[in-house]
């Protein structure tokens, strides 16, 4: 027997309908890429997403159609989301971050039709347009009076393009398993691969996000989403700010942290998200200012592990609760968030900042486990490290045309190539990538909890832990430092800094000193290029193996 409910497909589109109806004159507010902000709201965020959807259907875009955006957050990109997935086409970000010729592969890969621009990328794009035959045209971000001189194929400023419908139109119905988005992993070995969201993994997704123990995003929120659209479906900020009917404010293109400070004050931004590297920038121009972050809640921090002394400045400093998550693009991309269960509410100082350095506990609609190398699942005691399995309504089940199966078990369960523990309250905790994790003497050494006592170092910039060949014990860890500018250290100050704060088997038997480490296109430490680098490197313990 079926429950007589009515059938009410989960639709993207079904969000925006909610926020224009619901709270349309709360505030949508942009720094333009042409510099001005610019102020709108959401019920005119719907009526132009409808011109978008119409003017695409118009051009003969169909359902299932791939259209890609290169752009920074602000509200036409968000108007151009709704429009795409409104008549069942799917919104490709492509990230500007990558290589031109990553760019040029992902949007081949994606048979992309058309391409959504903002300004700053048009002469990226000249320079690569000709080897991206799938693209139809490309709509460029912005009005007559800024569209640049162009070679691109059928150039046209959106202002104009949008123009040319009135706006009455309908949203298509279809199935709300229907793709609606797709995004590329950043590909740090091999081609990047393809996760296509579908409309109802993305409506559930940001109601997970917005719970109490995930974000807690409600109307009552003002929230600055630094984390780009390109990057991991925007961590869901997206569908999730108008879910909840809450003010946004866009970023565009200047994302320094003087740029995002002004904003942050200027229009008392409660919640924010971004990766560590956004907050470095933000904290330093602080301390340099002395300015204060008076109205900011709650702060997400994810993409890359965070720094103690980052949670630490932010809560005792500026009084900003961190919230440590966890995620992945194929995840949608939440995966956990560390907020405070009752377990643990009464913890502090040293104690709490311990709990708070892991990754947090899942919310409903993510399952997670450990297992070792042969799928046998391991204990939740805060120490066995396994490999890290997830399965739930916003997890991919394949990779776009069939690719990377081998991350996918018969029972659903999708190996994320990360090593974890978890503890007995259902807490997470990152320990390294699958292929980073340090092998020595048949046991595991964590390179990301070197790496975060190593930054907490005063004079320290950014670490990185690589294994590096031993002849007795097959790999040992080395430490690569960058430190901060006009600063020197000697090898015996970093570690005795260290001393005490792992295990002694643990300690790194070597410090390179260097100027700059490599990064993805996405801001995460390239290990393996570093391992390249220190190919044959000689530790003081034991030569290099040949």
């Amino acid at each position: 027997m079926l429950g007589l409910m009515q059938g009410w497909p989960l639709l993207c589109q079904r969000v925006v309908d909610h926020a224009a109806t619901f709270h349309g004159g709360r505030k949508v507010i942009t720094r333009s890429v042409e510099g001005p902000i610019v102020e709108t709201n959401y019920a005119d965020i719907r009526a132009r997403a409808l011109k978008v959807a119409q003017r695409l259907d118009k051009d003969g875009i169909r359902l299932g159609d791939r259209v890609a955006t290169l752009a920074w957050n602000t509200w036409r990109h968000l108007e151009c989301w709704y429009g795409i997935m409104g008549i069942g086409a799917i919104y490709h970000t492509v990230n500007p971050r990558l290589f031109p010729e990553q760019i040029v592969w992902i949007v081949n890969h994606a048979e992309d039709r058309m391409m959504f621009v903002d300004l700053t990328f048009v002469p990226l794009l000249e320079k690569i347009a000709d080897k991206l035959p799938t693209i139809e045209r490309y709509v460029i971000l912005t009005d007559a009076a800024h569209m640049p001189q162009t070679s691109l194929k059928n150039a046209v400023p959106y202002e104009d393009w949008i123009g040319e419908v009135d706006g009455d139109f309908a949203w298509k119905e279809f199935d709300e398993n229907t793709a609606a988005g797709m995004c590329y992993t950043s590909g740090t070995t091999g081609h990047p691969k393809g996760v296509l969201y579908s409309h109802r993994s993305n409506v559930l997704h940001s109601m997970i996000a917005a719970m109490p123990d995930a974000m807690a995003a409600s109307s009552r929120d003002v929230i600055l989403p630094v984390v780009p659209m390109f990057h991991a479906n925007c961590w869901g900020l997206a569908l999730t700010a108008p879910m909840v009917g809450a003010t946004v404010v866009m970023p565009g293109a200047k994302m320094d942290g003087a740029s995002i400070y002004e904003l942050l004050t200027q229009y008392k931004v409660s919640f924010t998200a971004a990766v560590p590297t956004v907050w470095l920038m933000l904290l330093q121009d602080l301390e340099k200012t002395g300015g204060k972050l008076p109205d900011l809640e709650r702060v997400v921090i994810g993409g890359s592990a965070c720094p103690r002394a980052m949670t630490k400045t932010f809560q005792d400093v500026y009084g900003v609760q961190v919230i440590h998550a966890w995620g992945m693009t194929e995840m949608s991309p939440l995966g956990s968030l560390c907020t405070m269960k009752p377990e643990y509410a009464d913890i502090t100082g040293d104690a709490k900042l311990d709990i708070e350095m892991k990754q947090g506990h899942p919310p409903f609609g993510v399952e997670m486990k450990i297992t070792d190398d042969s799928d046998k699942a391991l204990p939740w005691d805060g120490k066995v490290f396994g490999r890290l399995k997830v399965r739930g309504p916003a997890v991919a089940k394949s990779y776009y045309k069939g690719e990377g199966g081998e991350a996918f078990d018969k029972d659903g369960w999708f190996d994320t190539g990360d090593v974890a523990t978890m503890d007995q309250y259902g807490y997470m905790q990152i320990t390294d990538r699958s292929k980073d994790v340090i092998k020595s003497g048949g046991e595991w050494i964590s390179s990301i909890d070197l790496e975060n006592l190593a930054v907490g170092h005063p004079k320290v910039a950014e670490a990185a832990v690589i294994g590096v060949a031993h002849p007795k014990w097959d790999e040992r860890p080395l430490l690569v430092i960058v430190l901060k500018k006009g600063e020197t250290a000697t090898k015996d100050e970093i570690l005795g800094f260290m001393q005490g704060k792992c295990a002694k088997w643990w300690m790194p038997d070597d410090v390179a000193f260097v100027d700059e480490i490599p990064h993805t296109a996405t801001g995460k430490i390239q290990k393996l290029t570093l391992r390249k680098q220190f190919e044959g490197y000689r530790l003081p313990t034991g030569e290099a193996a040949e």
